[in-house]
């Protein structure tokens, strides 16, 4: 191989590589962000970029791969979560307790996907709960139990489902306004606390 040969094929491997290392850092950043467009609070994210005429290409990206219509981030947001309060990656062998104290917003949802995305099967029908179907304490706070067991209450079977992820999305402009604030970020957002594993 000759020494112009030798360069072109070099050139040709540098282009690959660059190539395939910048389609998938472009692919991590529309799957799972960064600092640059997402916003943690403990175990839950947010994309708070997402429904704006002015949102990043990665914030774009993101919404279009998950198939999302969403409204604008500055009438709803939603939360993702994929680990409980400890760090640990929710699981469906496990049992949790997602709390909240009292929450007085126009609509609130929470739901419970597997790891591919899908709604986790359950038998009873049971896919989420939201501001009209919870039941809830007096100053507007509830529990909602996830395990594989039935439970008294707000609960959301997780029949083995592997590794689980919760998405908590919320109406209320005002509240959306106020949890911009990193401080009462931490205070306004639901609790994911794990009760025991098998």
């Amino acid at each position: 191989m000759t020494a112009f040969a030798k360069l072109l094929f070099r050139l040709a491997v540098f282009a690959a590589f660059t190539a395939i290392g910048g389609v998938g850092s472009a692919w991590i950043m529309a799957h799972t962000g960064s600092r640059l467009t997402t916003v943690a609070s403990g175990p839950w994210t947010v994309w708070p970029q997402t429904g704006r005429g002015d949102a990043d290409p990665y914030t774009r990206a993101h919404t279009v791969r998950l198939g999302l219509l969403p409204l604008s981030s500055g009438v709803a947001l939603t939360f993702h979560a994929l680990t409980d309060a400890d760090g640990a990656r929710l699981q469906s062998t496990c049992e949790y307790a997602i709390e909240s104290d009292g929450l007085d917003v126009a609509w609130w949802s929470l739901a419970l996907f597997d790891d591919a995305g899908n709604l986790v099967r359950s038998p009873s029908e049971r896919y989420a709960f939201n501001a009209s179907t919870a039941v809830r304490e007096s100053d507007g706070g509830f529990t909602i139990a996830l395990s594989r067991d039935a439970r008294p209450g707000n609960w959301l079977p997780t029949t083995g489902a592997g590794k689980l992820t919760l998405a908590w999305t919320v109406q209320d402009a005002k509240w959306v306004a106020q949890v911009a604030d990193e401080t009462a970020r931490a205070r306004m957002l639901p609790s994911i606390r794990k009760v025991a594993c098998r």
